[in-house]
Order: C-alpha cells, then sequence, then structure tokens
C-alpha cells in the first residue's frame, strides 16, 4: 500500500477526552465502515510505563476505504464524544518527516549531503587554512601600525 492512500484512509480525532480508550473510538468510528487501525498515542515518554500513562488526547482511525474515512469526516466533526467536542479531519504526515530520510537530523549528518556537498579538510584550508589567515590578519595590521606611527612622526 502507498503512503500517500494510507493518509487518505486515516482520520485525525482530536480533543479526545481522558477516559475514552482505543475500544470507545472503535464503537463510535466503526458505524461509518471497516477499521483497519485505531491507534491512541501514549503521553508516556518510556515505554515501560505506557500502560499506566493516560493518552496524549488524539486518536487516529485508519479505515478500509477512502470513503468511509470522509463519512467518518463528515459524520463526526464537531459531534460530542463522552462530553467533550472532538474535532475530525483527514490525518496528514507529520512535516519534516517525510521532507528528510534521517527524520529530524540535520541534513549535514547524511554522508550523501557530506559526499556532495562537503570538500575534504585539506581542501577547504581546514583550521591551518583559518589560522594562517589570521595570521596575515594579524601581521598585516602590525604594517599599517607602523605606516601610522611613520605619519604621526
Amino acid at each position: 500500500m502507498e503512503e500517500g492512500s494510507k493518509s487518505k484512509k486515516t482520520v485525525f480525532v482530536g480533543g479526545v477526552a481522558e477516559e475514552v480508550d482505543e475500544a470507545t473510538i472503535y464503537e463510535h468510528f466503526s458505524t461509518f465502515g471497516d477499521i483497519i487501525e485505531v491507534q491512541l498515542p501514549s503521553a508516556a515518554t518510556n515505554p515501560t510505563l505506557q500502560a499506566e500513562a493516560k493518552h496524549r488526547g488524539f486518536a487516529f482511525v485508519t479505515y478500509g476505504s477512502a470513503a468511509d474515512a470522509q463519512d467518518a469526516i463528515d459524520n463526526m466533526d464537531l459531534n460530542e464524544l463522552q462530553g467533550r467536542v472532538i474535532k475530525v479531519n483527514l490525518a496528514r504526515p507529520m512535516k519534516g518527516l517525510m521532507q528528510q530520510p534521517g527524520g529530524n537530523r540535520a541534513i549535514w549528518e547524511s554522508e550523501e549531503w557530506l559526499k556532495a556537498n562537503a570538500l575534504p579538510l585539506s581542501q577547504s584550508g581546514g583550521v591551518r587554512g583559518r589560522n594562517a589567515k589570521s595570521d596575515d590578519a594579524i601581521e598585516e595590521g602590525d604594517e599599517n601600525a607602523q605606516d601610522e606611527d611613520a605619519m604621526e612622526e
């Protein structure tokens, strides 16, 4: 299955109350079509504590067809679920993760980027190149100071 087609079948459900669980989401959203998966992301940062942690207040429901997902959006958006108004729309891929092959890593950490864009240290001037330039600048600065002393006399 293509990644693009999966996102059109997955809906985002925001504003989910703390007492709602995956079974409740499944029960309310299964009337619109065959559900493949219900995800209720945990708020726990430690994987060993996820069982006792609360969820993050949103869910993802993946349907068997895009039409079923659209029916769920049309019927459930801005409706009440256990005392809270929920927002339901098409799920979108996270920004950045789809654009960068390494996820949230800096682009220069990629070997491909380094090979294409970075010069070897010997060609780039490196530390020695910078030190030599700064030494030249200091020497030029001393000559300018000597010239100024000569003018004053």
